[in-house]
């Protein structure tokens, strides 16, 4: 299989330059066309893969890219789960390349969605490709593509839940993660879920003369700001109250186990030009980013900010909160104890409301299960030594999803690296990383296959 693997390596990655070249962004109502598109191109590749019964399945927003291979049904049936939609580029002018024409720089393909999630699903099409090429697939497969996963997959649990005799399985296998070096693979076996909430204080009924009225009519700028820096205290805790109590501590073992993952944290700030890091007192930075929850603003907005000066105090100002959440939390929970806190603390000199976007629950996945022993021992068959299970501080909802619908645990076969800028300009995702992910994930049907038996 490597050999074919090889002998099509270019055409593997021409492929995914042509996918990365479609701009399916599906928070943006612009790009609906080119989502459509790449719907259409995911389709085409299962076709052209060798998969049955492939199909757009219709949703009331982007269709899912339906698959599948069934070989056996005595044999262990595999779910892959991706997505084909990709976050927003902007802003495009700190790409140093554009993001929807993909260059490869030092053995790295820069685009949108080379990472996250178009690089690592299509892993999945070519390494059943191989397989299939050579007579060596060892379990039935079954693809869920989606094209709403970036918007908080709204629609797929309709989906799951329209689609549960089609969807039976043994296992959901996704690559949707990072690993924590090229020689030191890891496999996460725990997912921070999510709250995500926008916010509005409104004041005075119009844009106001800053000179005529400033100083005695409260600025909804000024006031959003006080609140936001409110929601933390000295030692970076969140003050909302109740908010951790719920939160799963863990033991000084565990903790001591999570350690163990090599961490540089001189190579961490000069990664990303920090003079120094920042978070909740009493724990450390690999403990702060995946078992700890957060809050954190990831926009906020109001007033002139075009060129040159405009004197206003303005009606309204917008913030977007996003909030991570660990194990025992539940978004449900979380969103409505941040709406009743930040209602309670606003002035009455302005009006607040707050809007609950999309959410996810935490899940921790079994490091026990054979499919987790099957993914270690194609990790180390492919890399040459045991993979370390982590906790991820990303939230994928609907991995939760998937185990209240279809009674499934998921196994999250990451490929990316923390390196890799998704979500940010210049999104890359190494060449080394897409081939292995396409030699590795064979190896996990074969090992999947074996330990099911």
């Amino acid at each position: 299989m490597n050999q074919y693997i090889n002998e099509n390596k270019d055409r593997f990655i021409n492929e995914l330059l042509d996918m990365l070249r479609i701009p399916s962004v599906s928070a943006d109502a612009k790009f609906k066309q080119d989502v459509m598109r790449t719907a259409e191109f995911v389709k085409q590749r299962l076709i052209d893969a060798g998969a049955d019964n492939v199909e757009l399945v219709e949703t009331a927003g982007n269709p899912v890219v339906y698959g599948e291979k069934i070989v056996d049904p005595s044999l262990p049936t595999v779910i892959v789960y991706g997505h084909y939609d990709v976050q927003p580029a902007d802003p495009y002018e700190l790409w140093t390349s554009p993001p929807f024409e993909p260059v490869i720089k030092d053995g790295k393909i820069y685009a949108r969605g080379a990472c996250d999630d178009k690089g690592q699903m299509y892993m999945h099409v070519k390494a059943f490709e191989a397989m299939m090429k050579t007579g060596t697939l060892a379990c039935n497969v079954k693809f869920m593509i989606e094209g709403e996963e970036e918007v908080g997959s709204v629609n797929l649990a309709t989906f799951v839940k329209e689609n549960k005799d089609r969807l039976k399985g043994d296992v959901i296998l996704i690559s949707d993660t990072g690993m924590l070096g090229n020689d030191t693979p890891s496999i996460t076996a725990g997912l921070r879920g999510l709250s995500y909430v926008e916010v509005e204080v409104t004041g005075p009924n119009r844009d106001l003369h800053s000179g005529l009225y400033g100083g005695a009519v409260a600025n909804p700028i000024n006031i959003l700001c006080q609140m936001i820096a409110s929601l933390h205290d000295e030692n970076n805790h969140i003050t909302i109250p109740g908010f951790y109590d719920n939160v799963q501590e863990l033991s000084q073992e565990e903790r001591a186990e999570m350690a163990r993952a090599p961490f540089d944290l001189d190579k961490y700030k000069k990664a990303l030009d920090l003079g120094d890091v920042h978070g909740e007192a009493g724990y450390v930075t690999m403990e702060r980013n995946s078992i700890r929850p957060t809050l954190d603003v990831n926009g906020i907005w109001g007033g002139y900010t075009g060129e040159g000066a405009k004197t206003v105090i303005p009606s309204k100002a917008f913030a977007k909160i996003s909030m991570r959440l660990v194990p025992n939390q539940t978004s449900e929970e979380i969103t409505e104890k941040f709406k009743k806190h930040f209602e309670s603390i606003a002035p009455a000199s302005v009006k607040v409301e707050v809007k609950p976007h999309h959410g996810g629950e935490p899940v921790v996945t079994p490091t026990d299960s054979i499919a987790y022993q099957a993914a270690a021992k194609a990790y180390e068959d492919t890399f040459g030594v045991k993979p370390i299970p982590v906790r991820s501080g990303g939230s994928i909802p609907i991995v939760a999803m998937f185990k209240s619908e279809l009674g499934l645990d998921s196994v999250l076969m990451g490929f990316g690296l923390d390196s890799d800028a998704i979500h940010s300009p210049n999104e890359h995702f190494g060449i080394f990383n897409y081939m292995k992910g396409i030699e590795t994930i064979p190896m996990f049907y074969k090992h999947f296959a074996e330990m099911k038996k």
